[in-house]
Parts: C-alpha cells; structure tokens; sequence
C-alpha cells in the first residue's frame, strides 16, 4: 500500500524566486507578514516516500555505517564527493566552499565527552584560515560541531574549512545557531534527523529592474561569501515507515529575532533549482506528482 507524508509547511512563492527573496529580504527587517495572506500555513505538499531506516539500524552507532548510511537518501550531486568521519560532502572548487554536507544526526551522535575547545580549524582545499581572518565574518559550520559529541574525530572534522562558508555573525549566532538546535531537537521526535546544508548564491533586483548575482570573495583565494544558506532535513518516522521533509533558506545577513524559523520554510523545489541540485532522488517524484492538502 503506498504511504502518504505530509511535508514541512512551504512558503508561497508568488511571482517565482525573486519574489520569494524580496519577501525574505522583508522577514529580516522584522517587518509582519500580512494577515490573511496565503502563507506559511496555508497549502502544503505531500510526497510518496519508500519504507523508512531498517530496524537493524536502530542500535548502529554513529559510525560504524560511515557514508553510506548518511547518503541512504541518494547524492544531491556527483562532483568532488569526500566522506568525513561524521558527514559527506561535495566540495565546489569555483567558490571554495561546499556545494552541500549531509549529516545524520539521532540521539547517538549528539552525546558523548567531545570537546569542541580542543578543535581548531584546519586548512584543506582552496581556502585558508587567513582568507577569513580581518573579514568581519565567521567561519560558520555547515555541519555542526555539537552535531557530533559521539567521537572527538568526528568533532574535529567538521572544522575543515570545506565546512565552512563565510557566514555573517549575527546570523551564525542567532537565527542560525537556533536553526541547528531546533534540528538536534528534532532528533526527539523522529528516528533519524538526515541534514543537508549548503550555501547560495541568489539574484537580487536592482535599480534598473534587472535580477544580479552578486556576492563578495574573501582573501587571496576568493573564497566566495554566499548570499543566502539552506538546510534540507529528511526526518524519519518513529515507526520506520517513512519520511518527512522540510527545507529552509536564509539569508546571510541579521536577521531580527523575532521572526520565527516558520518564515523560512520552503518547497525543496525551490532549492534544487536556485543551487542545481536534487534531493533525495531515490524517494522524491517531481514536481507534477505532487498533491496539495490543507495543513491542519
């Protein structure tokens, strides 16, 4: 019998990405979204997913199944694929930065005695600590260091700098760091949080009407600052029966605290096409499979 899930609230795009990006270009001066406006809450999709994690899979620790288990879902892309100690990912050798990281993450891999003032960032690729250094930005993780408390390599590991991209303080202490709990949260509430994260590179419209994308370089390697970040999270049902989705876009710039995590919801469409890739190609269909239902 197919199964039906219903999929994390999606923001209405109106018009198409330009669109959606000047709505978000408003959530981040804080400004309230209209009432009765269609919204985060008012239509989302539904997918048909294949079963859920094996029940042999339950007592796994972290590591022990390595990048396979964390790839269950499939490659969002082919090109320049590493395998970490606690991630996977496709590095970009044009912005020097990670083109996405998937993470597993359940309650397993979130305890455990590492200690993230023993790691320091290390050097690999194209990027080096002194593109970042006098910058005004962060060194932000894509995957998570408290993601990974289990084993003190795996810790150490998300500190490469392929795992990092250039991240506007503010966000990566705020809005951000609440974006990384509420998914170490999740683990809560779901047999395994699947995470993947990644930078963007969106169009913005200018005086003469016409969309641009602009975005700064850092240091002598140009190590591309991204104008907006993502997370995709595959988050699998208790019963191992299937999956649920959610995907979130912000914007690399403050963003008032006010504005709930909700207001970046997303239709995972709109990230495969913004970043060119696509996300769990073993279970997702396409966009014309897709059925709408009221959310409750």
């Amino acid at each position: 019998m197919r199964r039906w899930v219903r999929t994390g609230a999606a923001l209405v795009l109106g018009a198409g990405l330009g669109a959606w990006v000047s709505r978000v270009n408003s959530f981040r001066a804080g400004e309230q979204e209209p009432q009765g406006a269609g919204g985060l809450l008012g239509r989302v999709p539904v997918i048909p997913v294949i079963p859920g994690v094996e029940a042999s899979e339950l007592t796994v620790s972290p590591g022990v199944l390595g990048g396979a288990a964390v790839m269950k879902y499939g490659f969002p892309s082919l090109a320049n694929i590493k395998t970490r100690e606690s991630y996977v990912t496709s590095y970009d050798p044009r912005t020097r930065t990670a083109s996405w990281v998937i993470e597993r993450l359940n309650p397993a891999s979130l305890s455990g005695p590492s200690d993230r003032k023993s790691c320091n960032f290390k050097e690999d690729d194209r990027s080096t600590n002194a593109d970042y250094r006098g910058s005004g930005f962060d060194r932000g993780h894509l995957a998570a260091a408290a993601n990974h408390k289990w084993s003190q390599k795996a810790m150490q590991d998300t500190f490469y700098l392929s795992n990092v991209a250039p991240q506007n303080p503010h966000l990566n202490q705020n809005t951000w760091n609440n974006l990384e709990m509420l998914c170490r949260s999740l683990t809560k509430h779901y047999l395994n949080v699947y995470v993947c994260t990644g930078p963007l590179y969106l169009p913005r419209q200018e005086a003469d009407g016409k969309l641009y994308v602009q975005y700064q370089v850092l240091g002598s390697n140009h190590v591309a600052v991204p104008t907006h970040f993502f997370k995709v999270l595959i988050l699998e049902q208790l019963d191992g029966r299937g999956v649920e989705l959610r995907s979130y876009v912000l914007p690399n710039e403050p963003i008032d605290e006010k504005v709930p995590l909700e207001r970046f919801l997303v239709p995972i469409e709109t990230i495969e096409r913004a970043a060119g890739l696509q996300f769990v190609p073993n279970i997702m269909k396409r966009t014309s499979r897709l059925q709408a239902i009221t959310a409750r």
